[in-house]
């Protein structure tokens, strides 16, 4: 049967020269994401997880294939927790688009309320905390310990970040947002020195982490990876905290469990990160207004999608009305 995305009679033939002794291959649509498409194979005996770009995609830095199958391959086996490496390719000839392909990691995600209705309070605040503290290993490898010395350049982080933001809003904006250029003119202004230098997942929130069937607070694998480089570990950290803002929900279609108000708040989450991993928070005003912008922009990139109907599954007509309150958020911020 075939399957939106994938070719996979190519796929088949691909897999087969390189893991020898697979059988005939069936997919599923796991997702159509609001970024990268997941799909579930199987042979029947071995399970694993392909993800590709969108069909349209428009924002390319943001649906690097090699990027995110490079550090999950470095991070196995280093004290993050991730999926185990399978395969991946650039060519586009197989199935339509760049690809990776990991194990199959058993467990659950977290992406809505009503799933985060299923844990205690105490259960909820594990999950958080472990989440962070997932979060703080992560930026306490050493790139260059794990073949990663030169997956980004830290230096200049903060100023690359904003200038390419920008761009991209150049590329996907649909309609005149006076709050994004006013975000970014602060963003400009005001781009400190950074904090330090670590791998950033770039994307992380509770839903990008499979955790126990019965444990929450075991984090199996951290996922979506596709924006991860080298750069400032906090811009990581507040990232995560502007996930909690409502203003986000649309993005996911309501419900999401990362806004959740059970969730520890920001201050909780801070503290907890500070004491995980030993970083000293500075210019903390910059980094939410920079994830604030950041998170707009991709959004608006979702719903440029959407309107051009090139988006698969379902869920994606609420992301255009995320993006005015987050640009607005994030313009509170810093004044």
């Amino acid at each position: 049967m075939a399957v939106q995305g994938l070719d996979l009679p190519k796929l088949q033939a691909y897999v087969d020269e390189h893991v020898p002794g697979t059988g005939t291959l069936t997919a599923e649509l796991l997702h159509g994401g609001r970024s990268n498409l997941t799909y579930r194979l199987t042979d029947g005996t071995s399970t694993w997880v392909l993800r590709r770009p969108p069909l349209g995609g428009l924002t390319p830095s943001a649906h690097d294939m090699k990027r995110e199958y490079t550090v999950v391959a470095a991070l196995h086996g280093h004290g993050v927790p991730v999926a185990k490496p399978v395969l991946q390719s650039e060519d586009p000839e197989i199935i339509g688009a760049p690809f990776a392909v990991v194990e199959f990691v058993p467990g659950r995600t977290i992406a809505t309320r009503d799933q985060l209705a299923a844990l205690s309070d105490t259960e909820v605040h594990d999950c958080a905390y472990a989440l962070v503290d997932a979060l703080a290993a992560l930026h306490g490898v050493d790139p260059a310990a794990v073949g990663l010395g030169a997956f980004g350049k830290p230096a200049g982080y903060l100023g690359r970040q904003v200038r390419r933001w920008y761009d991209q809003w150049t590329r996907v904006s649909t309609r005149p947002l006076p709050d994004v250029e006013a975000l970014h003119g602060w963003l400009a202004e005001h781009t400190p020195e950074e904090s330090g230098a670590s791998i950033v997942h770039g994307d992380f929130r509770i839903d990008n982490a499979i955790v126990g069937e019965t444990d929450a607070s075991d984090v199996r694998a951290l996922v979506d990876w596709e924006m991860s480089t080298l750069g400032d570990p906090l811009s990581d950290l507040a990232l995560h905290v502007v996930y909690s803002d409502p203003a986000f929900d649309p993005v996911l279609a309501g419900g999401a469990a990362a806004t959740s108000p059970r969730l520890p708040g920001a201050d909780d989450l801070v503290a907890r990160y500070t004491k995980a991993a030993g970083r000293e928070i500075v210019n903390w005003e910059f980094y939410l207004a920079l994830a604030y912008f950041k998170i707009a922009v991709i959004a608006e990139g979702i719903h440029a999608r959407f309107v051009a109907g090139q988006t698969v599954g379902e869920g994606f007509e609420t992301v255009g009305s995320a993006v005015p309150a987050l640009a607005a958020a994030g313009v509170r911020t810093v004044t």
